[in-house]
């Protein structure tokens, strides 16, 4: 039985809040946001919804991708608040029996810290995708995140960039007490993905994964997963910026970080073989590596680096796609898969793993009134995660 939330028998009502709150709307493709003051809080439409104050928001490249107008479906309406990687403070839940749910509970009530991801708002738990239990780290009966009803945070629907958010009770993390929302806003969309992916690649510790665009929301954050399991990790790299601030995480002793643009992926498989003493290219390389820059010169680095019977594991989906060559695959018994955010059981191991080993996002805040500068600082290519902290105040 996979792990469902109830909202506690104690039920909460909106009459102590604000009528109206702050929020940044995205009004059509390559356009800024705009910020509203005045809109009405929503409302909740379900026994399984909660109300959460937001205290903090993190910005994805999923959100500059749907801005862009890029994104599979173009599923937004407009005016559209984005953002699916939040975390927040529940204020107001329906009253509902914690035993309708079902065997493994864990109570909501006003006052808990919750995390929320790009989850399905009231998946259907009817189709193929919901019903099917075969999967590795299945939520079992009941949800997917490959159902085609899927209605996801700041992605179908309005999602976080706003000060209150109704979002599904099934479909949040519990924060530990120690973790802020500032650093666990960053984990539920950036860790939850880059964690799944490592365990999509099935290695053992001791054997080798790299990281390609490890300077990034989600490679740096893999470094430090991928270490804390055990891997030896090879994070890569190609510019000043992101290569600067993954050599300065204290939690990833070990890791070799590579500039592509001075080493060549032939140069880092040789030098495996050397330590391995082997002698065939085929037995030199990685075991598994993860591509999420949207870059074929990338993906084609990231290829190179594996030994014969590696996997590669798709993260980023440009629009053009990747070049394969067909070589790699029959020749070499390269092997390519593609991970998509992870189940619910997946978010709620990887929060308790962040938490237990000290992994932490690199973030930089804005108050949610600069979220057209905070984007500014992503197209830069900084590096980390840029996040909207609601409790700073405008300068």
């Amino acid at each position: 039985m996979a792990t469902t939330v109830a909202p506690s028998a104690n039920s909460s009502t909106t009459a102590s809040l604000p009528p109206t709150m702050k929020a940044q709307l995205l009004t059509y493709y390559n356009t800024p946001y705009q910020l509203r003051t005045d809109l009405p809080l929503p409302k909740l439409t379900s026994p399984y919804d909660v109300l959460i104050r937001i205290d903090a928001a993190s910005y994805c490249h999923t959100d500059f991708v749907l801005a862009a107008g890029e994104m599979p479906g173009n599923p937004a309406s407009f005016p559209h608040v984005g953002c699916h990687e939040f975390a927040g403070t529940v204020v107001a839940l329906p009253h509902i029996p914690e035993t309708s749910i079902g065997a493994e509970i864990f109570t909501l009530q006003p006052g808990s810290r919750v995390g929320v991801g790009s989850r399905a708002y009231h998946p259907c738990g009817r189709c193929d995708e919901c019903l099917d239990e075969s999967q590795p780290d299945s939520d079992g009966r009941g949800y997917s995140v490959y159902c085609p009803c899927i209605r996801g945070n700041g992605i179908g629907m309005d999602g976080g960039f706003r000060e209150y958010a109704v979002v599904d009770s099934r479909q949040v993390a519990p924060l530990p007490d120690a973790m802020s929302a500032v650093e666990a806003a960053p984990l539920m969309c950036a860790g939850v993905t880059i964690y799944a992916a490592l365990k999509k690649a099935a290695l053992k510790p001791g054997q080798r994964v790299g990281i390609i665009g490890c300077g990034g929301g989600l490679g740096h954050l893999g470094l430090q997963f991928a270490v804390k399991m055990g891997l030896l990790v090879y994070g890569v790299d190609n510019a000043d910026a992101p290569l600067e601030l993954v050599r300065k995480l204290d939690n990833i002793a070990g890791a070799r970080i590579i500039d592509a643009r001075v080493e060549t992926a032939e140069s880092v498989v040789q030098e495996v073989g050397a330590q391995d003493g082997k002698l065939h290219r085929g037995e030199m390389g990685l075991d598994a590596v993860i591509v999420l820059p949207e870059s074929q010169a990338a993906f084609q680095y990231g290829i190179d680096l594996l030994k014969n019977h590696g996997k590669c594991v798709l993260v980023s989906f440009p629009k053009k796609g990747f070049h394969l060559s067909a070589r790699d695959v029959v020749f070499r018994d390269i092997s390519i898969v593609g991970s998509l955010v992870g189940s619910n059981k997946i978010l709620r191991e990887m929060v308790q793993f962040a938490a237990e080993n000290g992994i932490k996002p690199v973030v930089k805040r804005f108050p949610l009134e600069k979220l057209n500068e905070l984007v500014d600082e992503y197209k830069a290519g900084y590096g980390g995660k840029s996040v909207v902290d609601f409790s700073m105040q405008v300068d």
